[in-house]
């Protein structure tokens, strides 16, 4: 299994519609993925290690797929789509990781 982090900055001055992310842009990536989506989680940042001091990332969306192969089928296709839509949503240009899942 493998994890695909999409994660966003925080940055200065640039806002993040999470209501948007949450019940617009994550549901057309499910939908658009198909059955090779495989989970899917979101999370917000809330703090980061010390107190008072800012998250690292304002949010990671994470998508979990069998492969990379099996990623690049599903979501390639769509990949104009899905990216033409974080305009929608924030000017954060996201950050992507692709990870073995080891347990």
């Amino acid at each position: 299994m493998i994890r695909v982090s999409v994660m966003y900055p925080r940055t200065e001055g640039a806002s993040f519609d999470m209501d948007y992310y949450i019940n617009k842009h994550m549901p057309m990536v499910a939908e658009k993925c198909g059955d090779a989506l495989k989970g899917m989680s979101i999370l917000e940042g809330l703090a980061g290690m010390q107190p008072g001091e800012p998250p690292a990332y304002v949010c990671v969306g994470s998508l979990t797929f069998d492969s990379v192969e099996a990623f690049q089928n599903a979501f390639g296709p769509h990949a104009g789509e899905i990216m033409g839509d974080i305009p929608n949503y924030t000017a954060i240009a996201p950050q992507v990781q692709i990870s073995q899942i080891h347990k």
